[in-house]
């Protein structure tokens, strides 16, 4: 039996098939003596399955050619912000989904492994956005007319005293909330709509030690988020929005968790 250091490098080209079978049996055994490597394993195959799912409806189109080739590095990327990197994280989905996760992870070098916490936030806020803003019957697991329970559901799972923000005189109305990981962590998503059918959504998680806030974009037309970490929490307002019109909700979305934080 072959025997070495593993790490949790290991891990993932045991999930991607590409951990060489004369090691299959010590990378095992190191899995056993290691609970904390053995439950972040695991966490990485909850992750694969729910992106499977998540990307359920796409599994059988073909990856269009204009994303394999950006992903590649085939083709130039416009307009993106610099130190944007959550379409890459999306892509990475759509690849996955296909089974090509392997090739790209190597390709771009291991892209999204020590990005800085406020990064990881947003990143994760836009990508919960994108999927569960356009659902129709099923963008939230608890509606705005249970608000009381999806309130004291939320802050118990997240660990967190959450009060979902009153946004009408920003006019947009709650739609409900859902319960997301977020990292090794979780977090709460609350979606609100406009009587146009816009919507936004507030991301908040606990686990947090950072301190900052700031804006972070996408592509040019894709939604965008601002962030705000502190008093160990991340919370990020994401939508397609105007910036200024974004901000001004945050700003709102903000002073009302702190006075629910607080209370």
């Amino acid at each position: 039996m072959i025997r070495r250091d593993f790490s949790e490098r290991d891990i993932h080209m045991a999930l991607d098939g590409e951990l060489p079978a004369d090691e299959r049996a010590a990378y095992d055994a190191w899995l056993d003596a290691n609970p904390e490597m053995k439950a972040r394993s695991a966490r990485f195959t909850a992750d694969r399955e729910a992106l499977r799912s998540a990307f359920a409806g796409v599994l059988d189109e073909s990856v269009p050619a204009r994303l394999r080739k950006v992903v590649l590095g085939e083709a130039p990327v416009k307009a993106v912000v610099p130190g944007s990197r959550w379409w890459l994280a999306a892509a990475a989905a759509v690849l996955l989904a296909t089974g090509g996760f392997g090739g790209y992870f190597a390709g771009v070098g291991g892209i999204g492994q020590e990005d800085p916490a406020e990064d990881r936030l947003a990143e994760q806020a836009i990508a919960a956005h994108v999927i569960y803003a356009a659902e129709k019957r099923h963008a939230v697991e608890v509606p705005a007319s249970d608000k009381d329970h999806l309130q004291t559901w939320l802050s118990n799972r997240v660990g967190l005293k959450l009060v979902a923000p009153d946004l009408t005189a920003n006019g947009f109305q709650l739609v409900g909330g859902r319960l997301l990981p977020a990292g090794e962590a979780k977090a709460a998503m609350l979606l609100y709509e406009d009587d146009k059918g816009e919507r936004i959504s507030l991301f908040v998680t606990a686990e947090s030690a950072e301190n900052a806030k700031g804006t972070y974009a996408s592509a040019q037309d894709g939604p965008q988020a601002v962030y705000w970490l502190d008093k160990g929490y991340g919370c990020a307002v994401v939508g397609s929005l105007p910036r200024e019109q974004l901000a001004v909700v945050a700003k709102s979305a903000y002073g009302q968790l702190l006075a629910g934080l607080a209370s």
